[in-house]
């Protein structure tokens, strides 16, 4: 999977065709520059096309990183539901999660890279509203099954689960997107999943 790949799925069709050009350009530059320094004109510079279309389809820039934000959490979430729904026994949910948060950062390194660059603005810009409203919608089969397994993860606090599951693969992650550590996240997906379950049942 690559980016054409995650824009072709989540905006697909010709009529998209400048929206996804404008994703992609502006992916690759705020990932280049940083969110901050990057400015609309040089986004529309890159896309050849005029600032009011960029205006038109996203209002301004936080609209912007707002935009790709969304896609990001929606592709990724779309991912993970899938490999839940796959997922018979407790355990075997507990490594989908693991799974398909690894598997989704390998193949997406640059979405993910923005992602965590771009969290902090999102979650404290004009967009915050909207990202809980989105976040409750999108998180609502994952929420579904935290609820239904809850008494077979231990003890523990709901709001403290995910972050039990995910953390360690998280850290990795960003570690890896980083450049402090070589090894694929991929590589280790199974030994992250395993240390996950074990971090739920001592």
């Amino acid at each position: 999977m690559d980016t054409a790949d995650l824009l072709e799925r989540c905006y697909p069709g010709r009529r998209a065709e400048l929206k996804r050009d404008i994703f992609r350009k502006a992916l690759c530059l705020f990932n280049e520059q940083g969110i901050e320094a990057t400015t609309i004109e040089m986004i529309r510079a890159e896309c050849d096309t005029s600032v009011g279309a960029i205006y038109h389809h996203f209002g301004n820039k936080e609209g912007l990183v707002a935009a790709l934000f969304f896609t990001a959490l929606d592709d990724q979430a779309r991912l993970r539901d899938s490999y839940l729904a796959d997922a018979q026994t407790t355990q075997a949910g507990v490594h989908a999660l693991v799974h398909s948060y690894v598997d989704w950062v390998d193949s997406q390194p640059d979405w993910a890279r923005f992602q965590y660059h771009a969290r902090f603005a999102v979650t404290k810009g004009p967009f915050k509203d909207e990202l809980a409203t989105r976040n409750k919608a999108r998180n609502k089969q994952l929420l579904t099954w935290l609820g239904a397994h809850g008494d077979e993860l231990g003890d523990f606090p709901a709001e403290l689960l995910l972050s039990l599951i995910i953390g360690q693969a998280d850290s990795y992650c960003r570690a890896w997107l980083s450049g402090r550590v070589k090894g694929s996240p991929k590589a280790y997906r199974d030994m992250l999943a395993q240390a996950a379950w074990r971090s739920l049942c001592q």
